[in-house]
Formats: structure tokens, C-alpha cells, sequence
């Protein structure tokens, strides 16, 4: 997932609040053509909305356009799954080329970060006819909305806000780096803040370490030791010098008290520390034993609901090599089943080496399946500056490209060669990175050009969180269903917005069982690609 170690959030304490639709329907055809906006969180300084285009006429649309005017005040800062345009206060939102017609009975969801509190659109209309039906007004609409009831006020940061799943949703999983609360200064609390707590489904917590074939913890500081402020802790409260548990493990508590539905997953191993599970295979059963005493362990066993095995790579070579046959992974796979029982989550992210002869067919993943409760192939760090000339390539394409510099290194490849082994497709998780990779010494604006080295990183050379990206290079194009950029003589490629709803649209077209994602720290304070991935899986 890291190269290194593992290649691979909206200010104020914000919760979750109960959703207020605000209902404005149509007439369009034989029946109607509704649109909904929905405040899904309001906390004063800014909102998060979702607007549900639903066809209940009797035929399909091809397309929708809807345009509204925002009161003063607001502002959409950030969209997904729709292309937001604007003059003054006024918003025209049209569907997505990606997105397919709207068929009879079917719905679509797309949703936007503002500024301000939250207040209902006015003067909405959708395709042309008032979204209030009948026809349009003859006379001007009235220019201040009509008095309503004042919104309710954001609950205190103890009370759980209603983030339970529908039944049957995708899973929404992403990691938490341990590190990151050092340099990056990135800590469970800003889950909360940034609104990605209440869109996410799993946190996988990294990592754990294998050294020895056995499990153990990968930092006891920052897991279980660092003292937290008051200011920096999830619900306001500072640690004391006497309590049985602090650092991120006491955090990810107090987030899992105030967010009722989300699941934390302890992933041992990553880049750095695979190495462990070469040894592992060699005794599964005592490697599955110190597994669970460290998952399970009195001071922490309510903070996580399973283990997740990140091996890279299973008879095959990552940072070391491995050749413990095409069994081992499926192998260790049962012990931990075994040991951890029925009840708790079992996943793994694997390789999504797609080309003939690769790592996925280097072992027996299908074998493991049925002991996983899912799978989530890393399709992303496809190409990079590893590579120091180049070709210039896009890191996480999800289709192949004329001149894509290696066969099977691409999202959709690694998920029809899992599927064509049999692994039920709603097993298996599509992965997201929020982050680019990128050279210097670029020529030439789209990918394939020759280049010196690695572009400069704020913590790595050649690699860049989104959410500096998003600024210092913003998108200039696309290929394969991601994006790229060049700036000066770096060139970037990454994930958008845009690239992500795409990318979603495909998950559920193949029946996945969601998306995941590498890793928090990565993405914008407001959580923007987390909403993308929430949103565009609805």
C-alpha cells in the first residue's frame, strides 16, 4: 500500500444530525420527476447536502438539469456526481457524462460541501418545469424564502448521531495510520471533524507487526500511550496521567461511543512488516494465537471488531520475497478464522496484479475467500517513480489505455481475473488512493513522456496527499477514468472528485461490495473524497 512504509475532515466539532428533507417536485411527463434536497449535516460554518434526482414518471431520462438559487449567506464550496456550475448565487446541475439514463422508478444521488449554515434552495427547477409542478411562474418568485422553524441545534459531541447503514449498503472502509499522529498531525479526532466518521462503515487501523511470524504491536506510543488534550481528544475530554488506556486505541473508543455503526479493524503487516508472514505460514495456528491476544487484549478488546491481513505478498515478492507455496495465504487465512470466530471480521487486502501469471495467480485467494469477509484488491501504485524515467503513467487507472506500459496493471483487470476465480463479486472492495505520484523533468502533458525523477513530496519524494494536489496542481486531464496533471516539469496523476464518482458508478455496475480507501490523512479537512465515495456508492 506504501512504497516506503505503506504507498500506498470540516473545522469545528462537527456531528451528524438527523436528515431534513426539503422536498421539490416537478411535473414532468406521466407522473413526476422529483428533486430532494436533504441536509446531511449543518454545523454553522458549513453543510453538507444531498439532492436525490427520482423518476417516477412512466418513462427514461436521458438526461436532468436542475437549476436553483442559494440565500445569501451560501455557497457551494465542493460537488460530486454532478457538474456544478454557477453565476452569483445561481446553480445549474446537470447529470454526469458517465451516468447512464434515470430509468422509470429509479433514483440518483448527488451532494455538495457549502459555506454557511444550511438553508433550502430556492426557485428550483428541474428540466425547465418548476419543481413545485405545474408551469413556470408568470410572475417573479419572491425574493426571500417564506419564514420557517429554526433549525434544531447540533447535539453535544456525547450524543451517537444516526449513521446506522440501510441494510444491504456498501461498505465504506479506509485506513488510520498510526504515524500519522507525529508529522502529519492527523489524529482520530479529525475522523470526526472533517464529517468522515458519519460516511464511513470500517476504520482499518495500521498497522500491526508480524516480525517473527508472530503478531505484536507496531507502536505502543501513539497505539495506546500518548496523552491527549482536551482539545485534541475525540469528545472534548483530556486524558489523566493515571487512566488503564490512552492514545489513538482510547480515541477510536470514544469515536466508536459516538458513531454506534462503525466497525475498527486492527491490519497487521503492510509494506514494511510482511516480511513476518513467511514465518507465519510456517506455524498459522500460533501465528493466529498471538493474532487475537494482541487484537483481543482486556485494556482494548471493545475498540476492535476483527483482524485484517496485509500481505504483500503471498508466494510472491514485495519488500522481501516469499515462497511459501500457493496455500500459505489461504492457510493462515483458516487459522484466524478459527481462532477469532464466526462473529468477527476477517478481511485482507491483496495484490491487484492483473496480468498473466502475476501475483494474484501466484495464490490461492479464492481458497481464502470463504474465510474473508472481504477482500480488498490494491488498485492503486500501479506505476510511479520507482520507475525514475518514466513513462509517465497514471498510478490508479481503472481501465487500460493505448500505451499503458504494462498489461493487466489496471483496476478493472484485477477485479474480472478475482471474479473469474470464483470470488463473489460483492466480496470484493474497489481501492481508492487519496494521493498522487508523480516525476520531474516532464516534457509532455499527456502520459507516456520521459521524465528525470520523482517529483518533490512534502514526507517522500514522488508521492503527494490530495488535498496539496488539489491545489498546487489541480486536474488538467484524465485517462482510464482518473486523473492527471501537469505542472511546470512534475506531472501528477490522481484521484478526483469526478475521477471517484466514475469509479463508484463502476463498483456498483459489477456488484461490489463497496470501495476502500488508503488513507485519511490524505484527504481535504472537509472530507471531500470520502464524500465522493459515499456518495457516489449512495
Amino acid at each position: 500500500m506504501k512504497r516506503s512504509f505503506r504507498r500506498a475532515a470540516w473545522a469545528g466539532a462537527v456531528i451528524a444530525v438527523t436528515v431534513a428533507a426539503v422536498p421539490m417536485t416537478s411535473a414532468f411527463g406521466a407522473g413526476s420527476v422529483t428533486a430532494t434536497f436533504a441536509k446531511a449535516q449543518d454545523w454553522g460554518t458549513g453543510h453538507e447536502a444531498r439532492v436525490t434526482v427520482a423518476n417516477d414518471s412512466a418513462a427514461s431520462i436521458s438526461t436532468w438539469r436542475i437549476e436553483f438559487d442559494l440565500p445569501a449567506g451560501t455557497t457551494i464550496s465542493s460537488s460530486w456526481d454532478a457538474d456544478v456550475t454557477s453565476s452569483g448565487n445561481h446553480y445549474v446541475a446537470v447529470k454526469k457524462s458517465w451516468a447512464g439514463p434515470l430509468a422509470p422508478g429509479a433514483s440518483f444521488s448527488w451532494g455538495y460541501n457549502g459555506a454557511g449554515a444550511y438553508k433550502a434552495p430556492l426557485n428550483c427547477t428541474i428540466n425547465g418545469a418548476p419543481c413545485g409542478g405545474g408551469t413556470p411562474p408568470t410572475t417573479a418568485p419572491p425574493t426571500t424564502a417564506p419564514p420557517t422553524t429554526a433549525p434544531p441545534t447540533t447535539p453535544p459531541p456525547t450524543t451517537p448521531p444516526p449513521t446506522t447503514p440501510p441494510p444491504g449498503g456498501k461498505k465504506v472502509v479506509g485506513y488510520f495510520a498510526e504515524w500519522g499522529v507525529y508529522g502529519r498531525n492527523y489524529h482520530v479526532k479529525n475522523i470526526h471533524t472533517s464529517g468522515s466518521a458519519a460516511k464511513m462503515t470500517h476504520i482499518l487501523y495500521a498497522f500491526g507487526n508480524t516480525t517473527g511470524g508472530r503478531c505484536s504491536i507496531g507502536d505502543s506510543y501513539a497505539d495506546y500511550e500518548k496523552a491527549y488534550t482536551a482539545a485534541d481528544s475525540v469528545d472534548g475530554i483530556a486524558d489523566t496521567w493515571d487512566q488503564p488506556l490512552r492514545g489513538s486505541f482510547n480515541q477510536l473508543r470514544k469515536l466508536k461511543k459516538m458513531y454506534p455503526n462503525i466497525k475498527v479493524i486492527y491490519s497487521v503487516g503492510g509494506w514494511t512488516w510482511s516480511g513476518g508472514f513467511t514465518q507465519a505460514a510456517q506455524n498459522p495456528t500460533a501465528f493466529a494465537e498471538s493474532c487475537y491476544n494482541m487484537v483481543e487484549d482486556p485494556r482494548w478488546a471493545d475498540v476492535f471488531d476483527g483482524i485484517d491481513v496485509d500481505w504483500e505478498y503471498p508466494n510472491a515478492c514485495g519488500l522481501t520475497c516469499d515462497a511459501s507455496g500457493p496455500n500459505a495465504f489461504k492457510n493462515v487465512i483458516s487459522a484466524l478464522r478459527t481462532r477469532f470466530g464466526s462473529s468477527a471480521l476477517v478481511t485482507a487486502a491483496i495484490t491487484a496484479d492483473g496480468s498473466n501469471g502475476g501475483k494474484i495467480d501466484a495464490t490461492d485467494y479464492a481458497g481464502a475467500a470463504p474465510n474473508l469477509n472481504w477482500l480488498m484488491p490494491m488498485t492503486y501504485d500501479f506505476f510511479g517513480a520507482w520507475a525514475a524515467q518514466g513513462p509517465t503513467a497514471p498510478h490508479s487507472p481503472l481501465t487500460s489505455y493505448t500505451g499503458i506500459p504494462q498489461q493487466g496493471f489496471w483496476s478493472d483487470a484485477a477485479i474480472q481475473k478475482l471474479k473469474s476465480k470464483g470470488i463473489p463479486s460483492d466480496k470484493l472492495l474497489l481501492g481508492i488512493g487519496f494521493y498522487g505520484r508523480g516525476w520531474t523533468g516532464v516534457t509532455q502533458a499527456a502520459p507516456g513522456g520521459t521524465a528525470t525523477g520523482a517529483a518533490p513530496g512534502t514526507y517522500e519524494a514522488g508521492i503527494e496527499d490530495y488535498k496539496v494536489l488539489k491545489n498546487t496542481c489541480p486536474a488538467t486531464g484524465t485517462v482510464a477514468g482518473t486523473a492527471y496533471a501537469k505542472c511546470g516539469s512534475n506531472w501528477w496523476s490522481y484521484d478526483t472528485p469526478s475521477t471517484i464518482g466514475g469509479k463508484m458508478t463502476y463498483a456498483k455496475n459489477q456488484g461490489l461490495g463497496g470501495a476502500f480507501f488508503w488513507e485519511l490523512s490524505g484527504d481535504t479537512s472537509n472530507g471531500e473524497l470520502i464524500g465522493a465515495i459515499k456518495g457516489g456508492l449512495g
